[in-house]
């Protein structure tokens, strides 16, 4: 009677340990919204925004049967042409079921749908590894570029300085970096490489390392420009560039020089008033020999500069709304008074409760920047 109960105990604790290594990370509240995450980026993935405007154009029994045999036929184009041969022939086992083989009194019954089903759990086993090994190497992308990133915010008599980046995957595409110059100056930089993931991550450790190997003997912004767009349209590729602004922030001054290639145009929130910092030329990486323009902006103390990649004013809410340039300049003046700490928590805040848990679809940056009082 002991051993039985013993036996009884140590199944239950063993069924017990498998059900928590399944589901123990699975909670029942987060189920509904994680499902229709997953099928609207589903829907997204494999069909093209051509293709989305056709089904919306359709009646709905009509447009659940071209999206089914839409998105069907991008899997199968997807797979490598061994696992697309095996994945049709087990969509024909579900189909063709129970059915007979042979001819005439030779012939048997044999049910197809287990077999189909063998079939698919394998592809699905080959599909699964290639993502966990691709993982694998993603994962140590990301420890390089974590390792990339700068350790701490620079300390410069007169400024206050925060910047925060968060890729939409793994990896990402924006670079913000902070580069001692000559006679404690610092080159703060915020940019852009076109498109995300992995590739653009590559790019943005390219254009990281060339503004560090260039920046400290450039003589001027517009040369560094110049130099780092030749070297990125000579080593590029085709429709792969990068937007960029760099500032020349010097300890003491209250005037900073900065170049802007093709980015965003900076925010300045001034006592009653909002700026932006003009453009200085193209995309690096664009077109070869472009020129660019170093620009210089004054501050008055309390003066707020902020910084940011498309991420931030292209997130969008359950309704597929952008955050939008507008909502930026309309936060500003509020954030003026703040420290650069604060200010950027709760520009974060705002953001997340915009986006309501949506997955972000682009990485998003920014950096504030303020001129202090007198010390």
């Amino acid at each position: 009677m002991t051993q039985r109960k013993k036996h009884s105990g140590g199944a239950r604790q063993r069924a017990s340990s498998i059900r928590d290594e399944l589901f123990g990370d699975v909670r029942a509240r987060d189920f509904p919204g994680t499902v229709t995450r997953d099928l609207k980026a589903l829907y997204a993935f494999y069909l093209d925004d051509e293709e989305r405007t056709r089904l919306a154009r359709m009646g709905r029994i009509g447009r659940f049967f071209r999206m089914s045999l839409w998105i069907l036929r991008n899997l199968l184009l997807r797979l490598s042409p061994v696992r697309r041969i095996l994945l049709v022939v087990a969509l024909a086992f579900f189909v063709l079921g129970r059915t007979a083989i042979g001819i005439g009194e030779g012939g048997f019954g044999a049910n197809l749908r287990p077999w189909g089903f063998v079939i698919l759990f394998f592809v699905l086993m080959f599909e699964l590894r290639d993502k966990l090994l691709a993982r694998d190497e993603i994962e140590v992308a990301r420890q390089v570029q974590l390792a990339l990133l700068p350790r701490g915010h620079p300390t410069i008599p007169g400024w206050s300085i925060w910047g925060h980046t968060r890729p939409a995957n793994d990896v990402g595409g924006d670079l913000l970096d902070y580069i001692a110059l000559d006679a404690g100056n610092v080159a703060v930089t915020l940019g852009d490489v076109a498109g995300k993931g992995l590739g653009a991550a590559l790019l943005m450790a390219k254009l990281q390392a060339t503004l560090r190997a260039l920046a400290p003997g450039c003589p001027s912004l517009s040369e560094l420009g110049a130099r780092v767009n030749t070297i990125l349209y000579r080593d590029g590729l085709d429709n792969r560039f990068a937007t960029l602004v760099c500032m020349r922030v010097d300890p003491g001054d209250d005037q900073i020089r900065f170049l802007n290639a093709g980015h965003n145009p900076p925010l300045l929130a001034r006592a009653g008033s909002i700026e932006s910092l003009p453009a200085s030329g193209r995309p690096l990486g664009m077109l070869p020999d472009e020129e660019y323009t170093e620009g210089t902006c004054r501050f008055a103390a309390g003066d707020l500069l902020m910084v940011f990649s498309d991420g931030l004013v292209e997130a969008r809410d359950a309704s597929d709304q952008e955050f939008g340039t507008a909502r930026v300049r309309d936060l500003l003046p509020r954030l003026r008074d703040l420290t650069v700490e604060r200010a950027g928590e709760q520009l974060l805040q705002e953001i997340e409760r915009f986006m309501g848990g949506r997955r972000p679809h682009d990485d998003l940056s920014m950096i504030l920047m303020k001129r202090r009082a007198a010390d």
